[in-house]
């Protein structure tokens, strides 16, 4: 049998000499692993005496355990110095600035709608919210709309499935976010001056229109609100949107809930193919209006014999088409980041009607 010492020494030394975990791998198989030569010692103790074999036994299992405990300083040694040569080859300069990183930017729809927000909300007007869902009543009746009026058929809005023996009252998805006016002057009452920004649905699709958009309407009632009043807001709001002094012309129209109605056009030019607001001889309509209809302020709880007032409503996608030169309204539900930085969306900077 190999002297328990010499072969301490061979294996001490040859971890000790180990540059790599594989060369200390056949170190640990060749000493102790099952067919290794501490293991072939092992076996050679059932042909000893009782006390040859306490003695070499326990002598084994001290060289086993001394070379083990060897191999796994050994590892770990390796394994510092490793790192500490990664650490070496990757040193990273913390004080250099990092990695640019592109920004996210706001969608046309939200950025325009929190602008007309902010002009309104210099001239006292508060943002009023209703649901997406609507009653035919809220959507309809209260906005002095007939029942045989066009857009109460399926061909034009949505209505919401009935299931067989439901008696409730029609539900639409609603079609203008007029049904917000309504009940806001309910829970309100007069004087009020309200906008009520919002999701709108109608069916409809192609390149300015889309089954899903976004409108912006106003509401302002007190005693003596006239027409005048209205065109004073809407220059002022459309001047400071703009950025420029825009000047309005209202043609006579009909809408069931104002009388009397009127479509309002925005002065404008077209050179060489571009939109100019606020300059030239031509005229663009944008929005429709007019005095609220005593029977919708009487739906509203609001006695039209002692209050009166206008509303108007817009597209709100449409107005972010204007501004922002957007040829295609479906573009805003197709849309990238390279898309929305080439039309310039980044950070939101808010017009004011007090801005100098």
């Amino acid at each position: 049998m190999i002297p328990l010492d010499t072969l301490r020494a061979r294996y001490l030394d040859g971890i000790l000499a180990s540059s790599d975990e594989a060369a200390l791998e056949d170190l640990r198989l060749a000493a102790l692993g099952k067919k290794g030569e501490v293991a072939l010692l092992m076996r050679e103790l059932g042909k000893m005496s009782a006390e040859e074999r306490q003695t070499t036994g326990k002598a084994l299992n001290e060289l086993k355990d001394e070379l083990d405990a060897a191999l796994r300083a050994r590892k770990a040694s390796l394994a510092d110095a490793a790192l500490e040569e990664r650490l070496r080859a990757e040193w990273l300069d913390v004080t250099l600035p990092s990695r640019p990183r592109r920004l996210g930017t706001i969608h046309p729809v939200s950025q325009v709608t929190e602008e007309c927000t902010a002009i309104f909300a210099d001239m006292g007007f508060a943002v009023a919210e209703g649901p997406q869902i609507e009653t035919d009543w809220f959507n309809f009746d209260a906005l002095n709309i007939a029942p045989e009026h066009p857009a109460r058929q399926e061909h034009d809005t949505f209505f919401m499935h009935r299931a067989a023996g439901d008696n409730r009252p029609p539900h639409v998805l609603r079609t203008h976010t007029s049904p917000v006016q309504i009940r806001a002057m309910q829970a309100q009452g007069a004087p009020i001056r309200v906008i009520a920004p919002g999701r709108v649905y109608r069916m409809d699709m192609d390149q300015t229109h889309t089954p899903m958009f976004h409108q912006i309407e106003g509401l302002a009632i007190d005693r003596e609100i006239s027409m005048a009043n209205l065109k004073w807001v809407l220059e002022e709001f459309f001047s400071a949107y703009f950025g420029t002094k825009v000047k309005t012309r209202f043609r006579a129209s009909h809408f069931p809930f104002t009388e009397p109605s009127a479509e309002v056009d925005i002065q404008c030019s077209w050179v060489g193919g571009t939109l100019k607001v606020g300059e030239g001889d031509g005229w663009l309509e944008v929005l429709g209006s007019g005095m609220v209809h005593p029977k919708v302020l009487a739906a509203a709880g609001v006695d039209p014999t002692q209050w009166q007032g206008f509303a108007f409503g817009m597209g709100i996608d449409r107005m972010a088409m204007l501004k922002y030169g957007i040829p295609d309204l479906r573009a805003f539900f197709e849309s990238d980041l390279r898309w929305l930085r080439h039309y310039g969306f980044g950070a939101l900077d808010m017009p004011s009607v007090h801005a100098g």
